[in-house]
């Protein structure tokens, strides 16, 4: 998601092999901010190339494992890492790749971030990396791609994990009720008078932080249109928001939150807090819309919830009559590496060779499996059945790797001032009394298209 959201959303919770739950940061997507910092130094010749990254455990240990590890068998050629939290990181990073003055790697989210990037001519075109070596994009997941490719060419390498969207339900206060988890919109839609009349929250949500919000819009615009219709939007094409698709989207979202689709009060409450997670494994709701990530800290805070497999999960269901593929999911599809324009020549070779070489090894897909995490790589599926979360973890598996469209938070995807203006956005179409209507939002938001 967006890094305007960094401070709230960079953790996630994903970390459901590790004890105590430790969390995974990746992709700038959710959860609470990491804390800590630092940097390590080495000393590497006229190759060394310098990479900034981000705090936070176990992933900040995992990276900077990866980073030695290069170092140890490459000591002609080291790379010099510096950490940051990630309100920091992302001030000094912009700033420093403004002045050309940035590191040699370029860590960060891909979509609107790094196509800022191109358009400054400030990153390398790696387009010819994947020419010269076809097994570098046959071993990742082809989603991870999309974000990474700027006008045809590839600007950054996709690394690290993925984290899809999910809806949760709780197994137990369906049985209570008597029904079963939805097939279609049209299913969702009649459960929420259901679990209202019960006094159950038909759907847990954290409006107040507004990007949870966005994940229902993001699923309800692909089934209804398919990915042609926020193509057309991060193209820049005039009047895209009021695609009939996205109309009938933005409708059918207001339409929810006016059946009391939420927990009163919903608009009010954060997902930093984890608040809307507890709601669903306290049973006070039924079903719950959230990243990956949150299956980590429900098996951490929600006592036996997860352990007495009372969670369920599944991939948004179709909506009736919609052109979306059923097995296309958002969510953040990768974290992406690219390397300076502004480096030294040997600096840029350095980087180059470890990215074909440095990332994604064996090593470091364990390290991420052991964590909890699935990475992007399509061999990480063998390490997974040795996890206790393993059914979990083969879901996410199965979904990133088989999704024909693995769509990127929007607020990622788009530049950070569309960003902002598609949050506020939000806010104001998921009040639970009154707020704008689609037409509203669609206008507000074709006034910044490709801004």
């Amino acid at each position: 998601m967006e890094p305007r959201t960094i401070s709230r959303r960079t953790l996630l919770n994903l970390a459901v092999g590790t004890s105590a739950g430790a969390a995974l940061a990746a992709c700038g997507s959710s959860g609470p901010s990491t804390s800590g910092g630092g940097s390590g130094n080495s000393d590497g010749g006229a190759g060394a190339a310098t990479y900034w990254f981000l705090t936070g455990q176990p992933q900040e240990g995992i990276r900077a494992n990866v980073v030695a590890e290069w170092n140890k068998a490459n000591p002609n050629n080291k790379i010099t890492e510096n950490r940051f939290q990630n309100d920091a990181f992302k001030q000094k990073i912009r700033a420093a790749i403004g002045a050309g003055q940035g590191p040699t790697l370029i860590w960060g989210w891909g979509g609107g971030g790094l196509k800022s990037y191109v358009d400054a001519g400030q990153v390398e075109d790696l387009s010819d990396l994947f020419t010269k070596d076809p097994s570098l994009k046959e071993k990742r997941f082809p989603s991870s791609f999309k974000a990474a490719t700027v006008n045809d060419k590839i600007y950054a390498m996709p690394v690290e994990t993925v984290q899809p969207i999910i809806l949760y339900w709780n197994k137990k206060i369906f049985e209570q009720v008597g029904v079963q988890p939805p097939q279609s919109w049209g299913d969702m839609m009649a459960l929420v008078p259901k679990f209202n009349e019960k006094g159950i929250a038909p759907f847990a949500l954290g409006g107040q932080s507004r990007w949870t919000s966005m994940m229902w819009l993001e699923f309800l615009f692909d089934r209804i249109g398919g990915e042609e219709v926020f193509d057309a939007i991060f193209a820049g094409e005039p009047n895209s928001w009021n695609h009939p698709a996205a109309i009938d989207a933005l409708t059918k979202a207001k339409q929810l939150v006016e059946a009391k689709g939420f927990q009163k009060g919903f608009a009010s409450t954060t997902a930093d807090s984890n608040a809307d997670q507890a709601r669903l494994y306290r049973g006070k709701a039924a079903m719950m819309l959230h990243g990956g990530w949150t299956y980590g800290s429900m098996k951490k805070d929600g006592g036996d919830f997860v352990k007495n497999k009372e969670l369920g999960w599944m991939n948004f269901p179709p909506v009736d009559g919609g052109k979306g593929d059923p097995s296309n999911t958002v969510g953040n599809p990768g974290q992406y590496l690219s390397i300076s324009s502004k480096a030294t020549a040997e600096q840029k070779e350095t980087a180059r060779q470890f990215l074909t070489k440095g990332t994604l090894t064996d090593a470091e897909i364990k390290a991420w499996t052991d964590a909890g995490a699935v990475t992007i790589a399509k061999s990480g599926e063998a390490g997974i059945a040795a996890s206790p979360d393993a059914e979990f973890l083969k879901f996410v598996y199965d979904t990133s790797s088989k999704a024909k469209v693995f769509a990127q938070s929007w607020d990622q995807a788009l530049s950070p001032r569309q960003a902002e203006v598609l949050l506020d956005n939000i806010g104001k179409l998921f009040q639970e009394k009154g707020g704008i209507s689609p037409q509203d939002f669609a206008k507000n938001m074709n006034a910044v298209l490709g801004k």
